[in-house]
Order: structure tokens, then sequence, then C-alpha cells
């Protein structure tokens, strides 16, 4: 058992600053505590956390922290432990998992099934489609999203959906998925939040027990919460309640998965008497970062306001540096991070996961260690679905969606005429898809029948053998009876990847469970809602430069930070266009510089191919926006005059078409073909050779994610390959137009 120990409570409360200190002792009235990026936030939240109980003697039973990420939440509670002793029972959860365990207490009041699954994205989509089977499963992933926002709202599916869609096949949609998804008795990430608002407006008993049981509640990152999570909080806090939210409004960046900015502007305005406090010294960066961060910020109307400082010193200038092409960009980190080998503390930041490529190619052909974070989860691989998917089955026999994902995987020649006859046999229109197959079995012939016959055989045994078998023995000889490890062994032979360990990895980690359906239901439940919990996900203990996307790197911190294709069209991208656009952007800007701690760059290219495309490219607007007084040029760019070490910048008079970038020019246009011949023939003798694909290749596709090249083949003389991807689909390209990447085997 874990021994906690407590410090004095000279150190407890004289290690704040002032700010920290007013913001730890104000438990009176609702508190919004603006935290600045670097500002010590954790520990004000922890530290409030201790105060409450050693100070004013609340029960920790009573305190409720919630925050967005279970690393977050593990965070606070380890550092809560520490500070506070008898500080257990405080419940640290992130808004998905406490709506988890609320829904789960209170199941029988919504119908839901005590042991029910959550679904994701593409279990959602598979949902959609059986219920609307007329439109391919890509025409239908716009209204998956939709119905996704609409519970972000709370909106159910009688509501005015016109904020969310103006289509008017929605409303019809949303109601049939809603309606089937609460027949099954599973649920889907929006329903944690959506649902857990419906239970406690609709339960007066419910919602005033929930009240007395939490009398002070504490939320991090409040700036990334969303409309329903809101609502949420509206319905927790009660008379006698304390409320204190943290965040900060300039490091709102999840507009995209609904955050509301609005909820952190307006909270003063929701919630009479707030008191405001803001945390302003940062104890990260040096003082020239700050600069830069807080000019660049300062262009957002949308935003509460404040001014980051540091007792630490001004520190290098920032460095801005211009290449012809992403792959001399490349070949530049590289040369900085060899001249002092500090690959840890250096992290190379992009927009978009497709501008990895260049830095994977010339970092592996020049030796450089890196780590990429936010490549495919553990959880969202093919084979790890496959067995989840079985496992989901065994808890809820109802859950449609696991059964139509393992059904016929292995092939057993049940297609969708046979499946149509078993889901009906299955007692209505939703009911136990098992026994439908079992009733099925006489209308089935040939291979279908044998097929159906193995499956009942293997599923029947598993079930029966569910509340008296370890997990980890039930789960193993499910994945050999059922074919799936035969299966996923043949896919490792064909393309070389590890498909069979990570089923490996996966029966490991049930082997920490007892038998049982309640067992396998925390299990699945702990994995849906923090799927890096296994697997190879967190890159961190690994050595090496990181690779990430300017979104990931939230909560983060480098010695060095690069932050690579400053370019309109890709940062801020095309798509964004609208004031409130530019101002995300513009926020997600300011998180990227605010994640260094000594040196930062900002690099910049003429001419960049990304998508299989070639372009001139026109420098960032954001760049207009650094303060050049603590800026340095960096060599002399290849595309203008009067640009090197040591000279003067003006942006009002070169941030235009004569600063040498030009306009965008498509170089795969015939108007262009000897611009582009000439210009690209160097860059290209350093690409490598990506037009020769063949079967078993590791590919990467910005919008599927990695997978291998099962078949090349010549067809009406162009070279097209099909490609699996790990989240199990495939899809056929000419690698001529293709978004594919090569990268290396797993």
């Amino acid at each position: 058992m874990k021994i906690h120990t407590s410090i004095n409570e000279k150190e407890y409360l004289d290690s704040l600053n002032e700010q920290q200190r007013m913001a730890v002792l104000e438990c009176t009235d609702p508190l919004l505590v603006l935290a600045g990026a670097g500002s010590g936030k954790t520990r004000v939240i922890t530290t409030k956390i201790a105060y409450l109980i050693k100070d004013l003697n609340c029960s920790p039973r009573s305190i409720l922290a919630v925050t967005f990420t279970n690393k977050a939440a593990a965070e606070m509670k380890d550092r809560v432990l520490e500070i506070a002793e008898g500080s257990d029972d405080v419940m640290v959860k992130t808004f998905h998992s406490f709506g988890a365990w609320l829904l789960r207490r209170n199941s029988s009041l919504l119908a839901l099934s005590d042991s029910f699954t959550i679904y994701d994205d593409e279990d959602s989509l598979t949902l959609l489609h059986s219920l609307f089977q007329k439109y391919k499963r890509v025409e239908l992933k716009p209204f998956v999203k939709s119905i996704s926002k609409a519970k972000d709202y709370c909106l159910r599916p009688d509501d005015d959906l016109s904020i969310i869609s103006r289509d008017p096949r929605f409303p019809e949609m949303y109601e049939a998925y809603d309606k089937k998804l609460r027949a099954i008795g599973n649920a889907d990430f929006g329903d944690l939040i959506s649902r857990s608002v419906e239970l406690l407006k609709n339960n007066p008993v419910v919602r005033q027990r929930i009240q007395n049981r939490f009398r002070a509640i504490l939320v991090d990152e409040y700036q990334d919460s969303n409309a329903a999570q809101y609502q949420l909080l509206q319905q927790l806090y009660g008379e006698g309640s304390f409320l204190c939210v943290v965040g900060d409004d300039d490091q709102s960046i999840y507009r995209f998965r609904g955050a509301e900015l609005m909820n952190i502007l307006t909270f003063p305005d929701k919630f009479p008497h707030t008191r405001v406090i803001k945390l302003e010294e940062n104890y990260r960066s040096a003082g020239n970062i700050l600069k830069i961060a807080e000019k660049v910020v300062s262009n957002n109307l949308g935003r509460h306001g404040k001014t980051l400082w540091t007792k630490k010193p001004d520190g290098d200038k920032g460095k801005l540096v211009f290449f012809e092409d992403q792959f001399a960009e490349a070949r530049f980190c590289v040369g900085l991070v060899d001249s002092d080998s500090n690959y840890d503390g250096t992290a190379i930041l992009y927009r978009t996961n497709a501008q990895s490529a260049a830095f994977e190619t010339v970092f592996m052909r020049m030796g450089i260690p890196y780590k990429i974070v936010g490549a495919l989860r553990f959880y969202d691989r093919e084979e790890v679905k496959d067995a989840l998917a079985i496992l989901s089955l065994l808890l809820n026999p109802a859950d449609e969606v696991a059964f139509r994902r393992i059904i016929n995987k292995p092939a057993r020649g049940i297609g969708d005429v046979s499946l149509d006859k078993i889901l009906k046999e299955a007692g209505g229109e939703y009911g136990n898809c098992p026994a439908g197959l079992r009733n099925a079995l006489d209308q089935l012939r040939g291979k279908a029948k044998q097929g159906a016959e193995e499956f009942l055989s293997w599923y029947t045994e598993a079930f029966g053998k569910l509340e008296k078998t370890d997990l980890a023995e039930l789960t193993q000889a499910a994945l050999k009876d059922s074919g799936i490890i035969e299966y996923h062994r043949q896919q490792d032979q064909i393309a070389k990847t590890q498909k069979i360990n990570n089923l490996e990895e996966l029966v490991n980690a049930l082997s920490e469970y007892p038998p049982g359906r309640a067992s396998l239901s925390q299990f699945l439940e702990s994995l849906e809602l923090d799927p890096t919990r296994i697997g190879r996900q967190d890159p961190s203990d690994k050595p090496g430069v990181t690779l990430i996307t300017m979104h990931n790197t939230k909560g983060l911190e480098f010695d060095r930070v690069i932050i690579t294709g400053m370019e309109e069209g890709l940062f801020p991208g095309r798509a964004n266009e609208t004031d409130e656009d530019i101002e995300e952007e513009r926020r997600i800007f300011y998180v990227s510089i605010t994640r260094a701690k000594h040196q930062l760059y900002f690099t910049a290219c003429r001419k960049r191919s990304i998508w299989g495309r070639s372009s001139y490219q026109m420098p960032s607007r954001f760049l207009r926006e650094l303060p050049m007084e603590y800026i340095q040029i960096e060599g002399t760019p290849p595309f203008g005059s009067g640009f090197g070490s040591g000279s003067t910048f003006s942006p009002e008079s070169h941030f235009d078409d004569n600063f040498g970038f030009g306009k965008q020019i498509k170089l795969d246009s015939p108007k262009h073909t000897n611009s582009r011949n000439h210009a690209g023939k160097d860059a290209q003798s350093k690409m490598p050779s990506s037009t020769a694909y063949a079967a078993g290749d590791r590919v990467y596709h910005d919008q599927y994610g990695a997978g291998h090249i099962t078949e090349s083949r010549i067809e009406n003389g162009r070279g097209v390959v099909t490609v699996w991807f790990d989240t199990g689909r495939s899809a056929k390209f000419i690698p001529k137009y293709a978004r594919l990447e090569k990268i290396a085997q797993d």
C-alpha cells in the first residue's frame, strides 16, 4: 500500500506565489482561475484540494475534480495523495469517465444495460450503416459527426437541429440511430455526458443525492469544455456547493471536437458573484519567448486578456528560417539536433500529420532517433478491435455492432442476405444476436451453415465460462477458437506486421482482472475511456526527437521547439476563413510557442510537396504578427533579397509578392511544366524513391492512417495499389496521385 506523506503547513502554502495563494484560499464564491501557459495551474488545483481537506475539514469523498485526459487525472490524483494524507476518496476523473460512473450506477433509470459498452466513431458508423444500407459508409460519416455534435449540445432528435445540420435527412437518421442504440442498451461517447444531463434533469432525487455527495467541484482545462459539459456542471452545482474552474481562454484549440470558448468567456455571467484570479507568472519559458507569444495572441479579440511574465532571463531571440523545400527544412533540423545531440529535448511541430513524412525520411537516412506522437492508437488497430468485439458480444449478446464485426471474420460464407435473416431471427428488430443465429440455422445452407455452427460452438463455450474462468485464459481461447488468431497470423506473414503480438498484449492486460461479467465490463470501460493504457502508445520513454502535431503538444514542454510549415494554406489552412477560425488557429500558434523553454524556431518553405502535389508557397500571415525585435533571421533565403543574418526586417514591406514566395502556384499545372522540371530537379534528387510499391510495403495515408500494400499491379497503363489499413478498411490508390508515403515496418 502506498504511504502518503504530508508536508508542513508553511511549505504547503508558502511555496505558492501571491496569485496562486489567492486562488487556493478562495473557497466561497464561484471561482474562475485564468491560468496562463506554464503558470502552475496543476499545483493550484492539487493544493486547493489539500486545503479543502486539511484546513477546511472537507470530507475527501465530497470533492470532485474533473479534467480532460486520463493522464492528467492520474497525475492530479498522485499529487493530491502526496500533499494530503487520507485523500484517497477524492474523486478525480475525466468528464467522460465521470459520466460513465454516473450512468452505470443509475442505468436502470435510463434503460441502459448495467454492463453497457461504449461505442467509438467507427462503431457508430457501423450502427448507422446497418440502418441505412443504401448509403455507402463514407457517405454516412458526416452524419455520424453531426450526431456526435448534436449530443455535445444535448440536442435530441426531436429538437431543432438546424444549428447542427440543415440536411433534411439528418433528423430521421439521428432518430433511428438513437432509437436502436438505446434498444441495444449501449452508449456512445456523446451519451456519457448528454445522458448524464438527461438523468439529473429528469430525476430530482438523483440530482439532489449527487449534489449532496459532491460539495466541492473543481474543473481543469475548462476552456476545452463543450456545451453538454457546461450543462452537466449546472446540474452538479447546487445550493451550498463550491465551484472552481481553471483554464486559459488563449489555449482553447479544440473547437473541432466541440469545445465551446464561450464557456470560459461567459463564466462570470453564468455563475453570479464569480471571482476571477489570473495566474500570469510563467515558470517554463525564457523572457523573449513569452514576449513573442504575448504579441501574437494579443491580436485575438475573443479573450479575457492577461500578460505572462517570468523571472527567467530573456534568453535567445526566436529564429526565423526559410528554405527551398521541405527536405531542406528537414536537413536543417538534422543539423540543429546533431550540433548538441539534445534529441529528447527537441520537438518538431507541424499542423498536419502529412508533414512528418519528410522528417521521417531524412531522419531515418541520417540515423537521427525520433518518435512520432499521435500515430494510430493501440485500441484502433484492426486486430484489437476484433478481439474487443468478441468480448463486447460476450457481455451484451444484443450488441449488433460487435456481432456484425466478427460474424464473418474469418470468412464464414455469411453474406448480407444471410445476416439479415439472422438479425430478423434475433427476436424482432433488436435482440440476442447469437440466439438469432441459432434460430436461423435451418435457413442457411452450405458454407454459411457450417460457419454459423462453428461460430455458435466457440461463442456458447466462452459465454458459459465467463463467470468462472480467468479473463485472460477465456479471451485467448475465444481468439483461437473463433479463428481470429489464425486470420491475423496470416496477415502478419503477408505484411510483416505484429498483429499477433498486439493480441498477446491485450490478453496480458486482461490477466490483472478476475473472472466475471463485472470484471470484464470494468476492463472494457477502462480501455474505452483510456485507449493508451495498454500498447506502446506513449513514446515518452523512447529516446529521440519528438515529431508532433501542434494540437498534440498541449500540456507538453521542450528545451527547443521548431514550428515548421509557416505558410498560407498550411498554417492557417485553406479551410480557415472566418474570423473565428483564424482566432482559433492563432491560439494554436500561441500554444505551440509556449511549449518552448529555451530555444524557439519558425521555418517556412518556398516550395512544398504534400499529398502528391507541389506548389509555391506564400508566408503565413502569422509571421507578420511576430515582434521582430525579438526575432533573428537565419541564413539567406533563396527567394528574395535583403534578408540575411543581421539584416533589418520589416513585415509591412516584405510580406507581399516581393517577399519571394510568389503566389501559390501548383507545380503540377501544365503551364508551369518547365519551371517545375527546373526548380524541382535538385529537390527530387534528394527524395526517396516512392514510386515503386510492392506487396508488404508499409505506407501512410493522411486520412486513413497506416497500412500495408496487399497488391500492386498495372491497370490501363497506370500503377494501382491496394492498401489494407490498420483500422481494418481496404482501399485502392493510383500512387502517382495518391497521398501515400512509405514508412518503416512496425
